[in-house]
């Protein structure tokens, strides 16, 4: 099956709107999405790897959505004592402004809009994470945002999506026909779905990018990842 993207149709919480129920509900929703269908296993795994006790590190999340990401980091950091200042970005600005209001009790958080081919931070960053964002780009600016993501970074970086497959869209299918029914989630969880690279579409990319030796594995649950740690 072909990758499907057409770059007028956007994802219904990517056109400009303001905060509202639905968006809210949405984004609540990706958040159990994450918690039960394997990212933030998947994110917990690497920081367990490479935010060690007592480490002082930046960190950015790219395309942060509402801000879950940064908070498990940020809980990480707590329980094992480690320094963490994480920079959460994200281009709607009623995303953010949910996301902030979530994240109080989180200081080291501190939350940028912008667009990720656009923005140009100060310095690098330790540690760089964009998770399910690629597949809202086409295949040139996905390869955009895999060499900004290898800038931004001067030691680890992980980029993880969802993994397109037959089984991978019927499982979509089903599970926002049955339990995220939302208009808004079904809509998006399926067009990303259509939208997702396959596994050896994702290593084009990265290849594309410029990355080198860089690592590329499957997780459960149509998830999969690629990431460059420094030797």
């Amino acid at each position: 099956m072909e990758r499907q993207f057409n770059p007028v149709e956007l994802e219904l919480m990517d056109r400009p709107q303001p905060v509202s129920a639905e968006l809210e509900r949405d984004l609540e929703n990706i958040r159990q999405l994450n918690r039960w269908f394997g990212s933030y296993a998947l994110i917990s795994m690497f920081l367990s790897r490479w935010v060690k006790p007592g480490s002082r590190l930046r960190i950015v999340d790219l395309a942060t959505g509402s801000g879950d990401i940064p908070r498990l980091i940020a809980e990480c950091g707590r329980k094992i004592g480690a320094e963490l200042r994480i920079d959460a970005l994200d281009r709607q600005s009623a995303t953010l402004e949910i996301a902030q209001k979530l994240s109080v009790p989180y200081p080291e958080i501190t939350f940028v809009e912008g667009n990720i081919l656009e923005w140009r931070p100060a310095e690098p960053y330790d540690v760089v994470f964009c998770t399910l964002a690629l597949h809202h780009f086409s295949d040139d600016d996905a390869v955009r945002v895999l060499q900004r993501c290898r800038e931004l970074s001067h030691k680890f970086v992980l980029v993880s999506d969802l993994c397109r497959s037959w089984m991978a869209t019927i499982g979509v299918h089903l599970l926002t026909g049955t339990v995220f029914r939302e208009p808004m989630t079904k809509h998006d969880a399926r067009l990303s779905i259509a939208r997702a690279f396959s596994f050896s579409e994702m290593n084009q990319l990265a290849q594309r990018a410029g990355w080198t030796n860089f690592a590329h594995k499957t997780f459960p649950f149509a998830r999969q990842a690629i990431w460059l740690q420094a030797q």
